[in-house]
């Protein structure tokens, strides 16, 4: 993925501004930053849900301006927004979404993803009897079920129990140690910091750190991070 000039406002408001960064297959992109820095909207814009005031991002060969339903296929989105349908079993959830995206052999892709995430013995259960826990870990499924070439993740931790936060943690080395390509974004520094290659650090629409995660120095980058934010201020 290449992001070049990447601006979004909303009339005389910026949410980002001019953004640049690249991400490469198999990297694990953490990006920080307080509440109100344009998380969420930089995932709005990289899933196609918002389109952007100005800029260029490309996934491999196809641009957002004139590909995105092909930008769609390539992409995985887990947000606290689960994109689930309660009223719908998680075996109906997974169906749904694979007639979606086209699956090939999608009765065994969901038995395999849904053993991969702890819940085939709850298959048949309906998702508003799920617990905040399961809820995420359905929705990994969902958003790896059309085998996306990068995953999106918009505060993935918010609302987890410690327990759920961990089986997210393992299920995230799982697909890093695969080389799946990853894009973070979070406001939990040691979340972020265990899981990515590289950190940058968004303010107020702006990337003002963007390094390599071995070039950082974990005892000192939450120093670091409060530096930058308050700077900014």
């Amino acid at each position: 993925m290449a992001v070049t000039g990447l601006t979004k406002s909303f009339g005389n408001l910026y949410a980002l501004r001019n953004l640049s960064f690249s991400l490469n297959k198999g990297e694990f992109l953490t990006i920080f930053g307080p509440n109100g820095a344009g998380k969420t909207t930089l995932i709005r814009i990289l899933s196609t849900l918002t389109k952007a005031s100005s800029g260029e991002i490309r996934i491999a060969d196809f641009s957002f301006e004139n590909d995105s339903e092909k930008i769609r296929r390539q992409i995985g989105v887990i947000a606290h927004q689960t994109f689930l349908y309660e009223n719908l079993t998680a075996e109906e959830n997974l169906r749904f979404y694979g007639r979606l995206y086209d699956v090939e052999n999608l009765p065994k892709k969901i038995e395999t993803l849904l053993s991969e995430v702890g819940l085939q013995l709850r298959k048949k259960d309906f998702v508003r009897t799920f617990s905040r826990g399961m809820q995420q870990r359905l929705a990994i499924a969902r958003a790896m079920l059309h085998e996306p070439s990068i995953l999106l993740l918009d505060e993935p931790y918010t609302g987890l129990d410690q327990h759920a936060s961990e089986m997210l943690t393992n299920w995230l080395k799982r697909l890093r140690s695969a080389e799946q390509t990853i894009l973070m974004v979070t406001h939990d520094l040691e979340q972020g910091m265990e899981l990515a290659d590289r950190i940058a650090v968004l303010v107020k629409g702006k990337l003002v750190l963007n390094q390599a995660q071995q070039e950082i120095d974990p005892k000192k980058f939450r120093q670091t991070y409060y530096d930058l934010v308050e700077k900014d201020k």
